[in-house]
């Protein structure tokens, strides 16, 4: 109910400052974890962005993920925690343990020291690559029975990390959670407005294609949900009682190709979007460019696969309804304008 503590996790992320802003407009007061206290004013001033004057109702806790310190007086006297805090790195890493081992083990961390605090339930955000990789394609929609294949050929570490992590999580759950509670949210890409620097990999996905560093749309498909609509969920699995012992997969609907977004993007924004690629690229030149380009090398196993997700679940059984495709992507587009962070001939 409104009033008790509620800890979210990595409060200077792009997902824990708007799960930060709703608890507090919905009249929680909010404990957030930061590896180091000096975020934070970040943070304070991305929830002013939002919107949002947190003044005492917010506080911070120091707590890494890797350590066991602070994880105790982060969680004490809490009644919910949202775990949203996990490593998404924006390129490769050196090797898949630099983010399969924080993910894996900070879950752990804050399971237990929830468990052992009391903490009624807690909401863990792991992704759609949890759900929709490592497996054939298929002409249904992948949902929350879905489970990806860690030992896929199309599995990195990003997405093995997220796996491994909520796998790791419910294993837990089964064998010692005592009376703590789980749920769990599923996102796709996540997109919509951001609130300052720190932002998900995601959105750089709209930023390169608003400044012109995409000569044409590699054959790519993307489900996009928007971050209020994620926060929203967290919040509400937070306490329904239907969301005890579930995941649930958050997407605006059906997913789109990078040229679909490309379009939404001169529609929407009109000259801000000119430099938005107007042709998609031919499977082969994107391959071409991979032999001299090692992030380009990254989306060769996804190109032309459609993992369609399905949103049912969350809208049948927890009453959620997401906003648009368009309305995400177009958010996302006017905050990163509106926060310089696009290099647009329209607002030069």
């Amino acid at each position: 109910m409104a009033g008790e503590l509620v800890l979210v996790t990595g409060g200077s992320g792009f997902i824990g400052a708007h799960c930060i802003i709703q608890l507090l407009e919905a009249g929680y007061s909010v404990r957030t974890t930061v590896r180091s206290l000096a975020r934070e004013a970040d943070v304070r001033t991305m929830l002013r962005q939002g919107g949002v004057e947190a003044g005492d109702r917010l506080s911070f806790a120091a707590a890494d993920l890797m350590q066991d310190a602070g994880w105790a007086e982060a969680v004490a006297g809490c009644a919910y925690v949202l775990h949203v805090a996990s490593p998404f790195p924006p390129a490769i890493p050196k090797h898949e343990d630099e983010v399969i081992i924080p993910a894996r083990d900070g879950a752990l961390r804050v399971l237990k020291a929830a468990r052992d605090a009391g903490v009624k339930r807690v909401v863990l955000t792991s992704s759609y690559a949890a759900i929709g990789y490592g497996q054939p394609e298929q002409a249904t929609l992948f949902d929350e029975t879905n489970w990806t294949n860690p030992d896929g050929d199309d599995v990195r570490a990003y997405v093995k990390s997220k796996t491994l992590a909520e796998r790791a999580a419910w294993d837990f759950m089964a064998r010692e959670g005592g009376a703590l509670e789980l749920s769990v949210v599923n996102p796709v890409g996540v997109l919509g407005p951001v609130l300052g620097p720190d932002y998900s990999t995601s959105i750089l996905l709209v930023q390169r294609l608003l400044d012109g560093s995409m000569p044409g749309a590699p054959r790519l498909y993307f489900g996009i949900v928007d971050v209020r609509d994620v926060a929203a969920l967290h919040l509400i699995c937070m306490t329904h009682p239907a969301a005890k012992d579930q995941r649930f997969l958050a997407s605006a609907g059906a997913f789109l190709s990078l040229a679909q977004m490309s379009a939404i993007l001169r529609r929407t924004m009109g000259a801000a979007a000119r430099r938005a690629p107007k042709f998609e690229l031919p499977d082969f030149l994107v391959r071409l460019a991979a032999m001299r380009d090692p992030a380009v090398q990254q989306i060769l196993p996804e190109l032309g696969k459609r993992k369609d997700g399905s949103n049912a679940k969350a809208r049948r059984v927890l009453g959620w309804s997401p906003r648009s495709n368009e309305a995400a992507i177009q958010a996302t587009a006017e905050s990163l304008i509106a926060l310089g962070l696009v290099k647009s001939p329209a607002v030069r």
